[in-house]
């Protein structure tokens, strides 16, 4: 079996570790190769398995999963043409196209290679696409080594390069948590239903909002803060200066999505969350960001994943690119 490669950020690498063996047992054998990069060498999980246990939320630190196909030296790298038998031999028929993923283990991207492998490929007949293919090639840079990848996009957890998800940047946002809920959004497909109603708990100044109503949603927006002027001026936008407990108990309406990206620990979030189901209506869905930080931030996680399972059918809890030290959690109000 080829060796799996899994990416994580760079200061969760240890939670990583031990979520894989307790998952999947201690004789799970890991080593480092760079600052977001783990092989693991021994008694490897199958890669479904692996992106199975990651998409169920029983491992929390691992943004992209791969196959390693080769690594070599820097100065020892095959010719192009060379590469591109080598993936495509991997595949059991040519594909019209694959996507090519390249990044580093700095702030790079790898570009060189990406365009090296797009022609080589592209001379094969292969159309080569950044993102958005059935199948992930991956290429890893290090002043040490090139690795090769190959995953199904189904089990390689994110269509971006190592899990690094880039976002454009507009005059319009209102804060940098609005690529947060974007990334939750792409990274799990979620669907919120157009036209229905959310509320936004923390919303102040308004990212979150201003994402919601991107969607097609009605918001009720519940902070004692303001929130931006030009999320505060939209009529489908309801700001209650308010906080969420206080909310609760005047509240009348009934709200198809939840999201919470309030600053506090993860049990305590967790909790306000469970004051919200009253609020939902059946089937509702719930976004929330459990803040990590602490001596056990892996514990603290599953503290908070266990109050939130008192009430809500967890789907997904993933640390994001975008999270830093906290961790996004999709689930449904049952």
């Amino acid at each position: 079996m080829r060796a799996l490669l899994f990416s994580v950020a760079t200061d969760s690498y240890d939670l990583a570790v031990r979520e894989l063996r307790d998952v999947f047992g201690t004789r799970v054998r890991v080593e480092r190769v760079s600052g977001d990069l783990g092989r693991i060498t021994e008694n490897a999980p199958s890669v479904e398995e692996f992106a199975e246990a990651c998409g169920s939320g029983r491992i929390i630190f691992v943004r992209h999963l791969t196959m390693e196909l080769a690594s070599f030296k820097p100065n020892e790298v095959p010719e192009p043409h060379e590469l591109a038998e080598l993936i495509l031999d991997e595949l059991p028929r040519h594909p019209k196209g694959l996507s090519v993923q390249t990044w580093t283990d700095g702030a790079g991207t790898g570009g060189s290679y990406y365009h090296l492998l797009e022609e080589a490929l592209g001379a094969r007949g292969i159309a080569v696409s950044r993102a958005g293919q059935d199948v992930v090639v991956s290429c890893f840079v290090s002043a040490k080594s090139v690795i090769l990848g190959l995953n199904r996009l189904e089990d390689s957890l994110s269509d971006w390069p190592g899990g690094r998800m880039r976002l454009a940047r507009s005059d319009d946002r209102v804060s940098r948590s609005e690529f947060k809920l974007e990334e939750a959004i792409q990274t799990f497909g979620l669907e919120l239903p157009h036209g229905g109603k959310a509320l936004d708990l923390g919303a102040s100044p308004g990212g979150w909002t201003r994402i919601l109503r991107q969607q097609g949603l009605e918001v009720w927006s519940v902070d004692p803060g303001d929130l931006d002027p030009r999320v505060a001026a939209d009529r489908r936008v309801h700001h209650v200066k308010a906080t969420a407990g206080n909310f609760f108990r005047t509240n009348q309406v009934k709200f198809d999505v939840v999201v919470n990206d309030m600053r506090m620990d993860q049990v305590m979030s967790a909790r306000v969350m469970l004051d919200a189901v009253p609020q939902l209506r059946r089937g509702a869905l719930a976004i929330v960001t459990l803040k990590g930080g602490g001596r056990n931030p892996l514990d603290s996680a599953r503290r908070g994943l266990e109050v939130l399972s008192k009430e809500y059918d967890v789907l997904h809890a993933r640390q994001l690119h975008h999270n830093r030290r906290e961790i996004t959690v999709i689930a449904k109000c049952p």
